[in-house]
């Protein structure tokens, strides 16, 4: 019968009892098949991770430069990683200038974002995760 109709007869279920077959253009119904899933694609959004990193010393006109970023980052719905580095003997400030500056920055943040991991001692590091609120 498909071949008298010039389409293709396709399997649509093997595992039933008899097997269930469909008469179609199979062409079509793979162009179709692609349209969609590209359709879906283009909803999709996708979450980034974005990264800003900060000095032990930075100035406060930086700050405040860095903080108005993060939070462009997060208009668009972006996470954003706030990396503090130590160098050499600045280690010594992680656990005092360090820790003041990031929980500063969490500070002035909360109304735009969501605390995602509190700031915590990667190696040289200092790390904190913030994300859009939903």
């Amino acid at each position: 019968m498909a071949q008298e109709q010039g389409l293709d007869l396709v399997e649509v279920s093997d595992k039933a009892d008899p097997p269930v077959c469909r008469i179609m253009n199979y062409d079509k119904f793979r162009y179709e098949l692609k349209k969609k899933q590209q359709e879906a694609k283009k909803k999709q959004t996708t979450i980034e991770t974005r990264e800003i990193k900060f000095r032990p010393k930075t100035e406060e006109h930086d700050l405040n430069f860095k903080i108005r970023k993060i939070k462009e980052f997060l208009e668009e719905k972006n996470k954003v990683k706030v990396t503090m580095r130590f160098r050499g003997r600045e280690i010594v400030y992680a656990e005092t200038l360090g820790l003041e500056a990031l929980n500063k920055i969490a500070d002035l943040l909360r109304e735009d974002c969501v605390i995602i991991q509190e700031p915590k001692m990667e190696g040289r590091q200092l790390v904190m995760f913030v994300g859009p609120k939903s």
